[in-house]
């Protein structure tokens, strides 16, 4: 497929290795384990790893989970300390969730104290803990597995893997490319205003005549881009019959991943199942 960017890193003396691995190598240039899985590999086995934080509610099951992925990972070549600093403000949001649930959960066993609409208990305790696990477990899961893919690989695989519509994948792909610019354009907007002098007051109008005025730029781009698709053949006809530069494979390392978060999405459960405190979120808590 034609990447719509000209500094493409997978043009680098590299590309072949960057190519059979489906995602550009981490910040110190070492391609890691995870680096092997295809995108759409790595996609599958982050909502693979999603589901039982999904399914059940207890800090048991998504302490395990916490605990599997992150020795996984870093057995995979990722770094506690890289990612600790990704999840440091994901557990701030965490922190507020699982406190507002602490306050305001469902009360059971002994409660701990008691005010007005606020109720500490054992179970909303415990609830505020099974909350901020797995919040850290599904963003782990997230960011580990899909921060760091190309989005040009991902898009080859969902096209040529998961059969997705050709014209809906490169469409994507553009804006996607795109979405860089913007805090660009947003930037230079305010260096233009400042230089005009008119950045040092009123802020409420000043953002507002600036996302005004990049919403502009963008639909121009926009525009500007859709008609080089058009005239470079990425019409609805051409996409039926497109071909593709490069072909996107699953591979063994691939099975090797998928066969890992089916176990540790079974030990997790297992876990909180031999513990008692597995229930599934939609058939209420127990007693």
């Amino acid at each position: 497929m034609t990447t719509l960017n000209d500094n493409n890193p997978r043009l680098s003396p590299r590309s072949d290795s960057l190519v059979s691995t489906g995602s550009t190598s981490g910040e110190s240039g070492v391609i890691t384990l995870l680096d092997r899985l295809n995108p759409v590999a790595r996609l599958l086995l982050a909502m693979l790893l999603a589901a039982p934080a999904l399914m059940t509610l207890d800090w048991v099951s998504a302490s395990i989970m916490l605990g599997l992925e992150l020795i996984i990972f870093t057995i995979a070549g990722s770094g506690l300390a890289g990612m600790f600093r990704r999840l440091f403000p994901i557990a701030i949001v965490a922190a507020i969730a699982s406190v507002s649930m602490a306050l305001y959960g469902r009360p059971g066993g002994h409660v701990f104290a008691s005010w007005w609409l606020i109720t500490i208990s054992q179970r909303s305790l415990l609830l505020a803990l099974a909350v901020f696990l797995r919040i850290l477990a599904l963003a782990l899961a997230a960011i580990t597995l899909l921060g760091r893919v190309d989005p040009t690989l991902m898009a080859d695989g969902l096209a040529q893997i998961v059969r997705l519509p050709a014209r809906f994948v490169l469409g994507t792909l553009a804006g996607v490319r795109l979405t860089g610019l913007l805090a660009n354009d947003w930037r230079s907007l305010a260096l233009a205003r400042r230089a005009r002098g008119l950045g040092d007051s009123g802020a409420v109008r000043r953002w507002a005549s600036m996302a005004f005025a990049l919403l502009v730029s963008a639909l121009r781009r926009a525009s500007t881009l859709a008609t080089a698709m058009e005239v470079r053949g990425f019409t609805t006809d051409n996409a039926r019959r497109r071909t593709w530069a490069r072909s996107s494979r699953l591979s063994w390392a691939d099975a090797v991943g998928l066969v890992i978060t089916l176990a540790v999405d079974t030990a997790s459960i297992l876990a909180a199942v031999w513990a008692g405190t597995f229930w599934l979120i939609w058939a209420g808590a127990p007693s």
